[in-house]
């Protein structure tokens, strides 16, 4: 009985947290995607599936679609810079991964918006990329940097790398190493064991790093506001201005529903596969 009760008030500073900031917004915003708006703004008490009917519309389809493809375009290219800046810091001597790693994350230290703005400075058509290139002889004109699809792709993909390449790293240092000896010993070469061995038992750390960046992509309203100047609108961009100046709470709690939905079911997805992973990599170590 003490045994649990101890346990039980361990957890309770964690569980009245999430209870509080977690799962009581998500309540509030699950409720109000099946209620209306009132005619200057809040909500109208009662039950409808007019508000989530509203997602379906063209306008909101293109929106999530550009922000699904945004999203995918900054996960995969996390992943093809990640993988390898994984694999190669799990290649350095133990005295030097966690420098590396250190690195890594040392981006975090600063806050998200500063780090996006850096972005406008070097970016800009007066900024140190354009200038740079102007003073080389390379190009007459500043370049169009800013303000577009790439920009934010490549704001997306220098916030969210460090994920990747954490998640690759972890994935990695799980590896049965005794699996790559006998790969080896077999005669098979570097790059045959990397292709047939390390790449496939790496799969979750891959699944985790891209599912990583694409959720918290696919939501973000700061990167296409700032790199994109407001011109491409994604999913966050369209939530906020329904909170913040339509005033239309249901219709933004049934975007950020839709949002959560498709969030969980990638999440669900990437565990499933998480979990057969371990179990073929099980079998074939009692192999």
């Amino acid at each position: 009985m003490g045994k649990r009760l101890t346990t039980a008030l361990l957890l309770l500073p964690g569980a009245a947290w999430l209870t509080i900031f977690l799962i009581i917004p998500t309540s509030l915003v699950l409720a109000y995607a099946f209620m209306t708006r009132g005619v200057y703004g809040g909500v109208v008490p009662g039950f409808t599936l007019a508000t989530l009917q509203r997602v379906a519309d063209d306008i909101y389809v293109d929106i999530f679609l550009t922000s699904a493809r945004i999203a995918l375009a900054a996960a995969v290219i996390s992943l093809l810079i990640g993988y390898p800046a994984a694999y190669a810091i799990s290649r350095l001597g133990r005295r030097w991964q966690m420098p590396a790693l250190f690195m890594v994350i040392l981006p975090f230290w600063s806050n998200y918006l500063i780090r996006t703005y850096a972005w406008l400075v070097l970016l800009n058509r007066t900024g140190l990329v354009n200038g740079a290139l102007q003073g080389a002889g390379i190009i007459t004109e500043p370049l169009p940097l800013l303000y577009n699809e790439s920009a934010i792709i490549l704001g997306l993909v220098y916030n969210y790398l460090p994920f990747v390449v954490l998640a690759v790293y972890s994935s990695i240092q799980r590896l049965n190493h005794e699996i790559l000896e006998a790969s080896e010993d077999l005669g098979a070469s570097g790059f045959t064991t990397f292709r047939r061995i390390t790449l496939p038992m790496t799969i979750p750390g891959i699944a985790a790093g891209g599912v990583f960046v694409f959720v918290l992509s696919i939501g973000n309203f700061i990167t296409p506001d700032l790199l994109g100047g407001g011109q491409i609108k994604m999913v966050g961009n369209a939530i906020y201005d329904q909170f913040m100046s339509a005033r239309d709470w249901p219709f933004g709690s049934a975007l950020a529903l839709t949002l959560i939905t498709v969030m969980m079911a990638l999440l669900l997805v990437q565990t499933y596969l998480a979990g057969r992973l371990q179990k073929m990599e099980k079998g074939t170590t009692n192999a």
